[in-house]
């Protein structure tokens, strides 16, 4: 038997706490809304048990960040199947028709059940591409997912450019040992680059989205940094000339990449027409599920807790 106050057996009860008045009180938790659109990882290149963990690990982290969300992975280049989705690597379409189908499920359940409900309404899925910067092939291929799926889905813009991704690129480096992992320590490291390529994919215009980053970046080493395309033949070994003759003398390749966007050794070749070392590419840094996140709730409208950068 228990009482207003607790349980007549004396056991402790959490209770919670009154919430702090004034400008520092800390903001309420944010959970996603009921009924709330999936949000579908749209992951790129090709599907393989590595970028199944990448892409697993980076929704993980959305979840965490925001509870309740309905978080899903779906291959440009994956498995069309049927429902239910049970492929490894099931497509883009395949996992939005699946959405789609728990959504009127669930309607039907619940007025089988008399219990009120409204029709679901809007978009099915907020669709997020895995991708760093701008790749007009890839985000083709994502649209036309989307198109061959027959649902009603948002597409959001990529991931970059964004300070958070700064900060992955500077770890990413100091990870490789080719930058120090912060500006504040008084020791040096010997194989810190004074130049750095910035790596994209997606032509010109991911060039230009890169450089955005590639400033931050810059501010972040106090070395310059300049954007160049992985998928235009020569500009990676022009990039490595510039530099040189601008003074640097130690370069590294930093690539403005998640990772399943392209082949590994394209990566490597790169990195030998630089003469340099290279770092290794984004992958599931917690930034990407915190920005991928941040997409799905602007396009939604939701005001989560604000990103912030953590260096």
């Amino acid at each position: 038997m228990s009482s207003p106050t607790g349980p007549a057996s004396g056991l402790p009860v959490r209770m919670p706490r009154p919430r702090q008045p004034g400008r520092h009180r800390r903001p309420e938790p944010v959970a996603a809304p009921e009924g709330a659109p999936a949000l579908v990882l749209a992951v790129p290149g090709t599907p393989s048990a590595a970028t199944r963990m990448l892409a697993d690990e980076v929704v993980s982290i959305a979840r965490s960040e925001l509870p309740g969300l309905d978080a899903r992975v779906g291959f440009v280049d994956g498995e069309v199947t049927d429902f239910p989705v049970s492929a490894e690597f099931p497509s883009l379409a395949s996992v939005l028709a699946h959405a789609a189908r728990e959504r009127t499920a669930r309607f039907e359940q619940a007025v089988a059940a008399g219990v009120e409900a409204r029709q679901p309404e809007g978009p099915v899925a907020v669709v997020v591409p895995l991708l760093a910067g701008p790749d007009a092939a890839l985000l083709r291929q994502i649209r036309q997912g989307i198109s061959d799926s027959r649902v009603a889905a948002e597409l959001t813009d990529v991931l970059g450019p964004h300070p958070l991704l700064a900060e992955a690129l500077h770890v990413r480096l100091s990870e490789a040992g080719l930058a120090r992992a912060d500006r504040a320590r008084l020791f040096t490291v010997a194989t810190a680059a004074d130049g750095i390529i910035l790596a994209s994919v997606g032509g010109e215009e991911a060039v230009q989205a890169a450089g955005i980053t590639g400033m931050l970046l810059a501010a972040r080493l106090a070395v310059p940094v300049i954007a160049a395309a992985l998928d235009v033949e020569g500009s990676i070994a022009a990039t490595a000339e510039q530099l040189r003759g601008s003074g640097s003398q130690q370069l590294a390749l930093a690539p403005y990449l998640v990772g399943p966007e392209v082949d590994p050794s394209v990566l490597e070749a790169a990195a030998k027409d630089a003469g340099c070392a290279s770092a290794e590419a984004l992958g599931a840094y917690p930034a990407m599920g915190k920005l991928a996140l941040a997409k799905y709730t602007a396009a939604l409208g939701i005001t989560p807790q604000p990103v912030a950068s953590g260096g």
